[in-house]
């Protein structure tokens, strides 16, 4: 196997460099299954000093490959990415993503262990994502029962064959916006018969800054995107199960609509129980918190777009 770790990235270098990093300190095997491996960064239009760090540390960052475009979205990215790749396994992860020095080989041995229980190569590995808010020391975070994710295909820690990314058609580049282009992705390799195999051992610390006040117009806005490339997703596959995943029926918005009190519930009147849980050193139980009305603002904006989409 010839790994090719395939990154894309837009304004995010304080954290890249970690995640670069550590990609630099992998520990294979003395008869590892890996013949080689490279980290091809595909830099989406940043406006920050990104492109400059990285061809400024170039001789220390040896596996690094980088790439440019205008800015254009992940799906777009990751496509060039896997275009310009060398190798015959994409692993795939996010720019905040900081991985263990075992990450690697732990995702060969899987693959290896996968292809001889199912006698072909249609699977793909998934690894764990831990979240964390600890820039200084990422990987000391323990896994938690919010990291758990029931995702079949997701690109914060994922491993596949080159070709049946090729077969699947790569992602869709009308998702623009923010969410669902992996897990859309996901449905056309499912349909290819491709099996999961969950890889525990291949670890990355998913990087956010702690949780404040001033995030939330930001976070609204992601899940108003997030709506409305759902509404994408579902015109790509009307089936029962990408409603769900969309959150696009009655029982979300009865949920959610009830649990925000029809949006009387919101980033305005849950402010000072949240400013009061981030001053006690609970930023996180906020987030969770303030989860609720994001989420009613998240189908609010499904049922918006799929309304904007009936009227043309």
């Amino acid at each position: 196997m010839f790994f090719s770790v395939v990154i894309p990235t837009y304004n995010r270098r304080p954290i890249l460099e970690k995640c670069l990093r550590a990609l630099e300190l992998q520990q294979l095997a003395e008869k590892s299954q890996i013949q080689g491996y490279e980290v091809v960064v595909v830099d989406d239009g940043s406006t920050d000093d990104t492109v400059d760090w990285i061809k400024m540390y170039n001789a220390e960052l040896s596996h690094v490959q980088l790439f440019q475009q205008e800015h254009q979205g992940a799906a777009a990215a990751r496509n060039l990415g896997v275009e310009q790749a060398k190798g015959d396994t994409i692993v795939f992860i996010d720019s905040d993503l900081v991985v263990t020095d075992v990450f690697l080989q732990s995702h060969a041995d899987a693959l290896t262990q996968g292809q001889q229980q199912f006698g072909s190569d249609r699977l793909f590995t998934y690894g764990r994502v831990i979240n964390t808010c600890n820039f200084d020391n990422p990987t000391s975070e323990p896994f938690k029962v919010t990291d758990f994710s029931a995702a079949y295909f997701a690109t914060g820690n994922v491993a596949i064959a080159r070709h049946w990314l090729q077969q699947a058609g790569l992602f869709d580049t009308q998702f623009q916006l923010y969410g669902w282009e992996d897990l859309e992705l996901g449905v056309r390799l499912r349909q290819l018969g491709l099996q999961l195999i969950k890889c525990p051992e291949a670890v990355g610390y998913h990087w956010h800054p702690p949780f404040t006040i001033d995030q939330i117009p930001r976070l609204i806005e992601k899940e108003i995107q997030r709506g409305r490339m759902g509404v994408v997703f579902y015109q790509k596959h009307p089936t029962w199960n990408v409603r769900m995943m969309i959150q696009m029926t009655w029982l979300h918005r009865v949920l959610w609509g009830g649990l925000t009190l029809g949006g009387t519930v919101n980033e305005r009147s849950m402010a000072p129980l949240l400013q009061w849980l981030i001053d006690r050193g609970n930023p996180q139980l906020a987030l969770e918190i303030a989860r609720i009305f994001l989420n009613w603002y998240n189908v609010k904006g499904v049922y918006a777009a799929y309304a904007e989409m009936h009227s043309r």
